[in-house]
């Protein structure tokens, strides 16, 4: 074989491999891809002077009978004008308002 076949072999060779290892997953990239539905909804921001029943239900620690409480204060006493606010509400303390806090927005 000359010497020019011998580098063109052997370059085909390098990129065939390189090319395999390029299509490959990393776990890096299959653990970002693999982020289910329900953890990018959980990720956004929950308008608490909006929100149905059902969207502040989804909040953790927050129930059905707790999120009615919050719709039902909101129609009372209009907008609230701050996330610890919340804490008016009969059955929200201050903990729980804590751990909402980069959950909700106004």
């Amino acid at each position: 074989m000359k010497p020019i076949q011998t580098i063109i072999v052997a370059a085909f060779f390098a990129l065939g491999s390189q090319a395999a290892v390029a299509n490959k997953p990393t776990t890096e990239n299959t653990a970002i891809n693999s982020g289910s539905v329900s953890e990018k909804i959980a990720t956004q921001l929950i308008n608490i002077n909006t929100a149905s029943v059902e969207d502040l239900a989804s909040l953790p620690g927050i129930g059905k009978r707790k999120a009615e409480a919050i719709i039902a204060y909101r129609e009372q006493q209009g907008e609230f004008k701050s996330v610890e606010e919340l804490t008016q509400v009969k059955g929200i303390g201050e903990k729980l308002v804590a751990k909402l806090k980069d959950r909700i927005a106004l």
